[in-house]
């Protein structure tokens, strides 16, 4: 059974209570899901127009070296319409830059509303195979424009991420539903997996940020 992980809380990965090793790390997904509030009815809902807003939440992940640091920027390349687009192939796996020049963590791709059952957006790691180098990874998650479009996390409704193991099993659920706290926060670190002890330990983390970039956390992380 899945373990509901409350801020704070660190699982270890690789063993359970008795110390067995029960999941398989080759491959890691770790999945970020979101619903938005249902559309408002009556007086509210006429006159807002009945229109349902749509959330883009963009699911990120650093990877940080042994001193907490995301050692390599990647490089800026020229896209197509001649615009430059940084932080190409480096240790950032965000919208722009899904897979890492490793091939062991990559995402799965831009859900831009948050419609549909279960993860809207994935993470996936092949944690066994990482590089010594890489100690950490933080998971994290940002409201596309959302301090522009006036839209934070309390406006979010059943906000999650998991991790679930190479043969499917569920190995740890982070909920944020209900948490009044995240009014006006637009980014927030939800997770991170660390090495310890020859494996790898899950902790939710929860610390929220009113920047609506995962640049502004980057900053902290160079």
């Amino acid at each position: 059974m899945a373990i509901n992980l409350q801020k704070g809380q660190t699982i270890d990965l690789r063993k359970n209570d008795k110390g067995e090793n029960v999941y398989d790390l080759s491959t890691v997904t770790i999945g970020l899901g979101w619903d938005v509030r249902k559309k408002e009815t009556g007086f509210l809902g006429k006159l807002f127009g009945g229109k349902q807003p749509e959330y883009d939440l963009d699911a990120t992940a650093f990877l940080l070296d042994s001193n907490d640091k995301v050692a390599n920027l990647g490089r800026t390349i020229q896209t197509a319409d001649g615009r430059q687009m940084g932080l190409y192939e480096g240790d950032v796996i965000f919208f722009n830059s899904m897979k890492h020049p490793s091939g062991h963590i990559w995402s799965t791709g831009d859900n831009r509303t948050g419609a549909g059952d279960g993860d809207d957006e994935q993470i996936i790691v092949k944690l066994d195979a990482l590089d010594q180098k890489y100690q950490k990874i933080l998971f994290m998650v940002s409201i596309y424009q959302g301090r522009q479009n006036n839209q934070h996390f309390s406006m979010i409704e059943n906000a999650f991420i998991r991790a679930v193991d190479a043969k499917g099993k569920e190995i740890t659920k982070y909920s944020l539903s209900g948490d009044a706290s995240l009014s006006g926060m637009c980014s927030m670190i939800f997770a991170e997996a660390y090495r310890k002890d020859g494996g790898w330990k899950f902790r939710a983390v929860g610390e929220p940020y009113q920047a609506d970039s995962f640049i502004e956390i980057l900053k902290k992380y160079t």
